[in-house]
């Protein structure tokens, strides 16, 4: 079974979205970053939450903080 598509909404110089990219990276997962202050829309809507983890083919959300576990159990391995 293939990793779900995963997307990290995200700011530059964001220390916790760089801790979560840093565990996602050291959990061998491919993601996309998409910095919410690209898009006004985002940036409301992420704005106090992130870093937020999406699975693209569901829409489902992780918000942070979260950990390994919780991301395996996320993407249901």
């Amino acid at each position: 079974m293939s990793q779900p598509q995963l997307v990290l909404f995200h700011t530059e110089h964001c220390h916790l979205c760089e801790q979560a990219a840093a565990l996602l990276q050291g959990a061998g997962l491919s993601y996309t970053h998409v910095d919410i202050c690209d898009d006004p829309h985002l940036a409301e809507r992420y704005g106090i939450s992130i870093p937020v983890l999406q699975r693209v083919d569901s829409q489902l959300e992780l918000c942070w903080p979260f950990d390994l576990p919780q991301i395996q159990a996320f993407l249901g391995v």
